[in-house]
């Protein structure tokens, strides 16, 4: 990666930063309650480098198997990176998944709960958790029923003994977003739970606004994806 690029990824890391401060101030926030998950899919080791040579230390992947080949070394080299797994997860990931993130954001139905819960036993590692949420009950998204969330989240907690401390959503493409995430709110609240993973680079402001605890940016911070083999014309 040309130093033009890296420098690139730490202005816009720092313009960001300075939105989600603003945000906050406008609706009366402590800027340091909001923490800016910096998802790098598809993106090169290369420019996570970047962004932890301009101070970050928080980052999102969305695919267990590119997490592993692109941060089991970054780990080794940065004892305070931390990492979230955003993406959709596979209960035959649950082994890795449970050995490399520090936090799992998409438990989103019973057999992954359950396999999550056998590898934390078994490795004697606990990853915190979010469950994720599908606000607008997409056939072709993850993520539990809103109508079925309380069950589930209590099912997690008392059933498997999952450390589950707050809810993810992603609201469709199409709709407004601030009705998604008050109802993500809704259902934490009730719930006793403290984080809210919502907003992503076109709506993270919004998300603020209602209460998110983490934003996850991708776009805004490394550029567009890069194409995905095998996917054509990825985003």
């Amino acid at each position: 990666m040309s130093e033009a690029a890296e420098e690139s990824i730490a202005v816009r890391l720092g313009a960001v930063r300075a939105r989600i401060a603003a945000a906050c101030q406008a609706c009366g926030r402590d800027p340091a309650g909001v923490a800016l998950v910096a998802v790098s899919k598809t993106h090169p080791a290369a420019a996570v480098a970047a962004a932890l040579a301009a101070g970050h230390r928080l980052f999102g992947e969305n695919r267990v198997q590119e997490a592993l080949e692109k941060y089991r070394p970054l780990k080794s080299a940065h004892a305070d990176l931390r990492l979230h797994l955003i993406g959709p997860l596979q209960t035959n990931k649950a082994k890795d998944a449970v050995a490399l993130a520090d936090m799992i954001e998409t438990v989103d139905r019973p057999r992954l709960a359950e396999a999550l819960a056998r590898e934390m036993a078994r490795q004697g590692r606990r990853p915190d958790c979010l469950v994720e949420v599908n606000t607008g009950e997409e056939l072709q998204k993850a993520g539990v029923k809103p109508t079925e969330a309380d069950a589930f989240i209590a099912e997690c907690r008392e059933r498997w003994l999952l450390p589950v401390i707050g809810l993810m959503c992603v609201p469709p493409e199409a709709d407004e977003p601030a009705p998604h995430f008050a109802l993500l709110r809704e259902i934490a609240r009730r719930n006793g739970l403290r984080e809210l993973s919502m907003g992503m680079s076109a709506d993270f402001e919004i998300a603020i606004r209602f209460g998110a605890t983490f934003v996850r940016v991708g776009t805004a911070i490394f550029g567009p994806r890069r194409a995905e083999p095998g996917v054509a014309g990825a985003p």
